[in-house]
């Protein structure tokens, strides 16, 4: 069928390619303005864009659509029967989901109603869930409360961070998205509403979700949120009124973490390991970390150029 597609980063590219590689023409790709990009601020294309120019399909890069009446013409003339957005980062418009046939299909990083909102992997990753999954759904002006039409769930590995389940997500969900459309061609794939009692959020990630509160969360939820918050806002406190960024961390279990009850923050060094308290009497090890203005080490390089004192909190 003829489509349009819209969407923007890497995340994006998976479907892009396997909607060209069932045979879909795809009239036209919308794509976020290039960006400066890197030390240099170079202008850089999007990997969409990049994608699209690669397959000889036209692109192009509105700095609004609400009100844009060149880009309503150019999308009305192409007349596309479904128009696909995957992570494509603007709000789609009502004129602009009533234009195809068949609908705006979004591609979803959840098990929606859960995790509606911008950072859908991320907190599913920090919450600790054990799985999630993609989601395809008609978009409508909502924030992600359209109708379900195919779901697919994906387990997250205790390791797994953000940033290795989004390369899963983005891979599993291309064929999904072609799935979709050929169920809602031949009438197979029927919308299914939302059970909106259920609906949780995924917020836009801020710099202080990343700040570490020993007092408040046990380990295991502070490594989960370092997974979830990878590559940014990752994980930091505070040392000596520094910031502590924390690349590397571990739980501390039975006959690493010391034994007494210590306030939460408070550093230990044990064998040369750099452990740290947290809430429920649970404990972090922090294995590579940063501090303000010195470089990226590991904890056994930066306790010998560090000598800490014991009962030293990070924190405070």
């Amino acid at each position: 069928m003829r489509i349009v597609f819209c969407g923007t980063p890497a995340f994006a590219v998976p479907t892009l390619e396997a909607l060209i590689a069932a045979g879909h023409e795809v009239a036209l790709v919308v794509s976020q303005p290039d960006k400066p990009v890197g030390r240099s601020q170079t202008l850089t294309a999007p990997p969409v864009k990049q994608t699209a120019l690669a397959a000889d399909i036209p692109v192009t890069q509105p700095e609004k659509i609400r009100s844009n009446a060149e880009f309503r013409a150019q999308l009305e003339s192409i007349a596309p029967e479904a128009i696909v957005v995957v992570a494509y980062g603007r709000i789609i418009p009502p004129w602009l989901l009533a234009l195809p046939r068949l609908g705006c299909i979004n591609l979803h990083g959840s098990l929606l109603p859960k995790y509606r909102g911008a950072a859908p992997i991320q907190w599913a990753v920090a919450m600790g869930d054990a799985f999630t999954g993609n989601t395809t759904m008609l978009l409508e002006e909502g924030l992600d409360t359209g109708p379900i039409l195919l779901q697919q769930t994906v387990p997250i590995e205790p390791d797994q961070t953000a940033v290795d389940l989004f390369g899963i997500l983005a891979r599993e969900g291309a064929p999904l998205v072609v799935k979709t459309l050929a169920g809602l061609a031949d009438g197979t794939v029927r919308p299914e509403p939302q059970n909106h009692g259920f609906a949780t959020f995924a917020p836009l990630l801020d710099r202080e979700d990343g700040r570490m509160d020993f007092a408040a969360r046990t380990a295991h939820e502070l490594l989960n949120r370092w997974r979830g918050f990878q590559p940014w806002p990752g994980a930091f406190t505070t040392l000596d009124g520094k910031k502590l960024i924390v690349h590397r961390m571990m739980n501390a279990g039975p006959g690493i973490a010391p034994e007494g009850i210590l306030e939460p923050g408070t550093i230990r060094i044990v064998d040369k390991r750099f452990l740290v308290a947290c809430a429920a009497e649970t404990w972090l090890e922090f294995s590579e970390v940063q501090l303000e203005g010195k470089k990226r080490m590991t904890a056994a390089e930066f306790l010998r150029g560090n000598p800490l004192p014991d009962g030293t909190r990070l924190g405070a």
